[in-house]
């Protein structure tokens, strides 16, 4: 009986522990992607990469009004991190998105109110 009493009370509590589990790797991966992503560069790049398929380092740099040296470490260190993929035609490198739920913390962002401008 005194086992029974221990399995009943344990099953719950391990649920709510695995509950628990989930919930903070999702919160660490929340975390992780929006360390990731905080850089107002790093913040117009994944909007336009929101907006686009795919864009080069130059259309990029054009958009953003960014230099290209500054543009291209952004983009390595986000490509690193799994938030962009790229690929390579010729010798320009297209870049996407690879996380775009990322897009919705910048729409957001965007549409707070409580953020002053």
């Amino acid at each position: 009986m005194i086992l029974y009493s221990y399995i009943q009370l344990s099953l719950p509590q391990l649920a709510v522990e695995a509950i628990c589990m989930i919930d903070n790797q999702k919160l660490e991966s929340v975390a992780f992607v929006l360390k990731t992503i905080a850089h107002p560069l790093r913040i117009g790049i994944v909007d336009l990469l929101s907006k686009n398929e795919e864009l080069s380092v130059n259309e990029i740099c054009e958009k953003l009004g960014s230099e290209q040296s500054l543009t291209s470490h952004h983009l390595q260190n986000m490509k690193l991190k799994n938030i962009l993929g790229s690929r390579r035609d010729g010798k320009n490198i297209f870049y996407h998105l690879r996380i775009k739920e990322v897009t919705g913390v910048i729409h957001c962002i965007e549409n707070c109110e409580h953020i002053p401008v």
